[in-house]
C-alpha cells in the first residue's frame, strides 16, 4: 500500500510512504494543485493501492494560549484557509474515487524540528515543517 500524507495549507506538505518497502518515496512541499496531481498520478500508476491521509483542521479539538487581537485576526485567516483546503481535498479525492482519511491535528505529532524528524524516520533529505507534518501522518503505516 502507498500512503500519501498531506499537511494542508498554502504550502502543502506531501509525503509518500511505501508500506511494503517501509520507506518514504518522497517528502516535499508543493502547491495544492501539484499535490493533487501527484496523488492522481500515483493512483494511476498503482490502481487501488493508494490511500491519502490529510490533516483536517475542521476536526481540531485543542486550542492554544490566549492571543493578541492581531494574532487572533491572522490565526482566523489562516484557519479559514486550511479548513477550505481540507474541503478541497475531501471533494477532489471523493470525485476521483481515491480512498482517504481526514484526521484531526494531533498535539505532539506536528512541528518536529529536522533533527528529531531525521532521528525518528531516518530521512536525510531536506524538509520543511509542512513536509515533516505530512510525513508524520503516514510514517510507519
Amino acid at each position: 500500500m502507498i500512503y500519501v500524507g498531506i499537511d494542508t495549507g498554502r504550502d502543502t506538505g506531501l509525503a509518500v510512504w511505501d508500506s511494503g518497502r517501509r520507506v518514504f518515496r518522497a517528502i516535499e512541499t508543493v502547491r495544492i494543485h501539484r499535490a493533487i496531481e501527484t496523488v492522481r498520478a500515483l493512483e494511476r500508476a498503482n490502481p487501488g493501492r493508494v490511500r491519502v491521509v490529510f490533516e483536517d483542521a475542521r476536526k481540531r479539538r485543542f486550542f492554544q494560549r490566549e492571543r493578541t487581537e492581531a494574532e487572533y485576526r491572522g490565526h482566523l485567516m489562516g484557519a479559514g484557509s486550511v479548513k477550505r483546503d481540507a474541503t478541497i481535498w475531501e471533494d477532489a479525492l471523493t470525485d476521483y474515487g481515491i480512498p482517504f482519511e481526514a484526521t484531526p491535528p494531533r498535539r505532539g505529532l506536528t512541528k518536529w524540528d529536522a533533527t528529531a524528524f531525521q532521528r525518528a524516520t531516518g530521512w536525510t533529505g531536506r524538509t520543511s515543517n509542512h513536509a515533516r507534518d505530512a510525513a508524520l501522518l503516514v510514517f510507519g503505516r
